[in-house]
């Protein structure tokens, strides 16, 4: 599956711009990191694009819906346990780091953007310690789990300070391609 057919897929199920945004930039951190894990971009940016593909339809069993809607493609049962793996499941490992990663950049790529979307220059700039002041403010977008924040990333052994800035230098890279696609991550 190409990204265009992959784009298309996710907006049957994705009619909101909140979901479909959050779902772009996730695609993008994980962009960002396949290309600092000398991995395969157009796969990592497949799973951070389709991995809510479920939610707005079944948010009571997101995401354990995604295999019936990924069911007609090619790819393949690695592809959607990776996407599994993201949830609450804990009989999905998160063992491969497709998986650490992905669940790593969920929450936090959106994080990022509610960060950027209060400054005046938005993600130009942005900086680890912006974020993690923000992350110390409990009224900030407060039903974030801050814990969860830190213990996906730290169980992929990155450093905060990398960890933010690649999900930025991903995100600011990936705002130009959509753009030109009639989309924006700071909607």
């Amino acid at each position: 599956m190409n990204r265009n057919e992959a784009l298309e897929l996710l907006k049957e199920h994705v009619k909101t711009d909140r979901v479909l945004r959050h779902s772009l930039a996730v695609e993008a951190a994980m962009i960002a990191y396949a290309k600092k894990f000398d991995a395969d971009e157009n796969r990592w940016g497949l799973l951070g694009l389709l991995h809510d593909i479920d939610f707005e339809k079944y948010p009571e069993e997101h995401p354990a819906k995604a295999p019936e809607l990924l069911s007609e493609t090619d790819l393949g049962d690695e592809f959607v346990e990776s996407i599994l793996s993201h949830g609450l499941d804990e009989s999905i490992p998160r063992d491969l780091m497709e998986r650490k990663c992905l669940h790593a950049v969920d929450e936090m790529a959106s994080f990022i953007i509610a960060v950027a979307l209060m400054r005046p220059t938005k993600l130009d700039g942005l900086k680890a310690k912006s974020v993690k002041k923000k992350m110390k403010d409990k009224a900030f977008a407060r039903a974030v789990d801050r814990d969860e924040l830190m213990s996906s990333m730290e169980e992929m052994d990155m450093e905060f300070a990398e960890h933010i800035d690649i999900i930025v230098d991903g995100l600011k890279a990936h705002e130009e391609r959509i753009q030109a696609e009639g989309y924006t991550l700071l909607g």
